[in-house]
């Protein structure tokens, strides 16, 4: 088995870099794929009849490169945009909503959009027509303040 390894680096450098990969997908910070480059340098530097010793300098070069300048570049291209623009619920903080059925300290109900949520009052009753702003999202209930209040913060 070692011997057969001895001949073909290659095999080492290929299962170096699938498990780079995925530990890349469990991770998702840009970092092991970097390093799952070096492993493909590698990769090739074998295919190209590299000695081992040179293998192993061009896994580390370019996995020092990638990390210094590729990662970088790739976060910043990740995190592009403006920064107001959110995902999912986060988007909705700050966006107005229409009191449906009255809505206290403990419960209610408000149409964000065009969803109806269930939502709580920071500021005590709020009647049905009543135009209020989305301060939080605590699970799957809207925390609002009417407008007035908000404008005042």
């Amino acid at each position: 088995m070692f011997e057969w390894l001895g001949d073909n680096w290659w095999a080492l450098w290929l299962t170096v870099f699938l498990a780079f990969a995925v530990v890349e997908m469990l991770t998702l910070d840009l970092f092991f794929i970097m390093l799952g480059g070096g492993a493909l340098a590698a990769l090739v530097a074998d295919f190209a009849g590299a000695d081992l010793w040179l293998q192993i300098v061009a896994f580390c070069v370019v996995s020092l490169l990638m990390i210094a300048l590729v990662r970088p570049v790739a976060l910043r291209h990740l995190r592009k945009g403006p920064a107001d623009q959110r995902t999912n619920v986060d988007r909705l903080i700050g966006e107005p909503a229409l009191v449906m059925q009255p809505v206290s300290v403990t419960g209610g109900l408000v149409k964000i959009g065009g969803d109806v949520w269930s939502a709580r009052s920071t500021d005590g009753v709020l009647e049905p027509g009543t135009r209020v702003v989305v301060t939080r999202i605590d699970g799957a209930t809207a925390v609002v303040a009417s407008s007035a209040q908000e404008n005042q913060h």
